[in-house]
Order: C-alpha cells, then structure tokens, then sequence
C-alpha cells in the first residue's frame, strides 16, 4: 500500500496563477484548492491546500444532523483553517457583526450587503479557526491555509460578487445561524514550532507535533491516521512523505518523525454526532 495520498489540483475563478512550492500549477490554469483523496481507511476526512487571489463566496455548510433529517445520510461539514501565508490586508468573513433573522439575510444576499453585514477577521500565518456547520463564511483574497473538513462536498453559496454561478438561497438560508463568531472559543494562535492541541473532536481530531508524538499525543491516535508534513519530512512503513504531501498510516508505530521536524496528525471520529 502507498502511504501517499493521490493528489487532485482543483481550478477556481479565485485561484492563483502560480503555486508557492513545492507545488506547481498547469499553465494557463488558476488553481485555488489541492486536494488530497480521502483513502478508504479514513474516507470521513478531506485535506485540502487552499490559495486564493480572490475572495471566495459567501458561504454556509449543513450539519450531520441536517443531512440526515433530509434523507441523504450523514453528508455534514465542518472545517477548521490553519493560516500559512497571509498578505497585509488579507481577513476571513465568519459570522456577522449583529444577529439577523434569514429573512433579513436573504435579502442582504440578494442585494449583496451581506459583505458589509458580516464580521471580517484580519489574519496572519498561525491563525487558526475552527468552523462550526451552519457558520456563515468567507475567505478573502490573498490567503494561504490548510483546510482539514469532514469529507462532504454539500457547500450553499450565498452570495457570490457577481460572478455566473449558481447561488443556493432557499438551502443556505434553512441551515445558515445568523449569530456572531464565538471568536473566543473557535480561534487560537499556534506557533509555527512545538506541539498543540487543534481539534478534539467531536467530529475529528487535530494535533500539530514537533518531533515525535508525546505518549499524551499518541493515545489520541489509537488507529490509521494522515500525517501531513510542514517542516522536514516523514517516513510512513519505508516511504517518505515531504511537505507539500499528505500521507496515510496504518498506526502511529509505522510513522518516523524528524527530530526537529514539525507536522499535523488527523484522524475521524466515528462516533461523532
């Protein structure tokens, strides 16, 4: 078994032209998303690169719960975000400044004020929020993150700057909260060096680890699990997996870590709700 996941490079109207390394973008095309395919060891989870030289859609995502009660089983997603490259002025749109009721949202999607209605956090590299499904949402231009999500591909646009794609209005606005962003408890900083706790669960965990896995990390990965390498590269049962790459191990024991290395471990779980 290759522990390197297949790579898929996603062209979108808010890409950029050229890709920072390691990766590199097909000429002529403007790639906004590298995705990594979901193995079926762990086909709950996606990975994503995303790079935007434009602000991507309003947006909003349904809920496991959701999905289920619409008879499609469950297809919910969260995501969480960890910035890597930010220009001066770039920010996220996640949630808004005041609460407002759908039909007051519809109409402000409508006729393109969401923008103003919404919150715009300033990022730079380190910057981590996590998204709740039903959060309102955007990312602007001139961003580089990693995207960890539930593997679903359920996304209603909202409001979209004009450009000829479809919206998704009566859908968004039956799952979408019109709530501020609980800054407090969704957002941290993560220093770009030692290990942290990003994600525990209910849906997934998250760790960023320098080195090798502390006993306390390691007992959060029972099982297979992606390593997704950022400083100094990993072997996975003999195969060596750098950064720009994601790879898929069958347990921790099978991974090998650079002593000074730094990357992030991910795993589904199963019994989220």
């Amino acid at each position: 078994m290759t522990a390197s996941l297949p790579i898929r490079q996603v062209e979108k109207p808010w890409g950029v032209d050229n890709l920072p390394a390691p990766f590199t973008a097909p000429r002529g095309e403007r790639i906004g998303e590298i995705w990594f395919e979901p193995p079926a060891a762990l086909p709950e989870l996606l990975v994503k690169y995303i790079f935007t030289s434009e602000a991507l859609s309003v947006q909003v995502h349904p809920s496991d719960a959701q999905t289920v009660a619409k008879g499609i089983g469950r297809q919910g997603k969260e995501e969480c975000w960890l910035i890597l490259d930010a220009e001066p002025d770039a920010v996220l749109g996640i949630g808004f400044d005041h609460e407002i009721d759908a039909e007051a949202m519809r109409a402000a999607a409508l006729d393109g004020s969401i923008e103003q209605l919404m919150t715009w956090h300033k990022v730079a590299p380190g910057d981590f929020f996590y998204i709740p499904a039903n959060t309102v949402h955007a990312i602007g231009a001139g961003v580089s993150l990693i995207e960890v999500q539930q593997n679903s591909d359920i996304t209603y646009r909202l409001y979209d700057y004009g450009r000829p794609r479809e919206l998704h209005l009566d859908e968004g606005m039956a799952v979408s909260r019109g709530e501020t962003y609980a800054l407090d408890r969704w957002h941290r900083n993560v220093p770009a060096h030692g290990s942290h706790v990003l994600v525990d669960g209910p849906l997934f965990v998250l760790d960023q680890v320098e080195g090798t896995p502390s006993p306390t990390v390691a007992a959060r990965y029972p099982g297979a699990l992606l390593v997704i390498p950022r400083e100094g590269s990993v072997t996975i049962g003999g195969e060596t997996i750098a950064p720009g790459g994601c790879g898929l191990a069958s347990s921790l024991q099978d991974v090998r870590f650079a002593d000074n290395g730094v990357c992030l471990l991910a795993r589904g779980c199963q019994t989220g709700a």
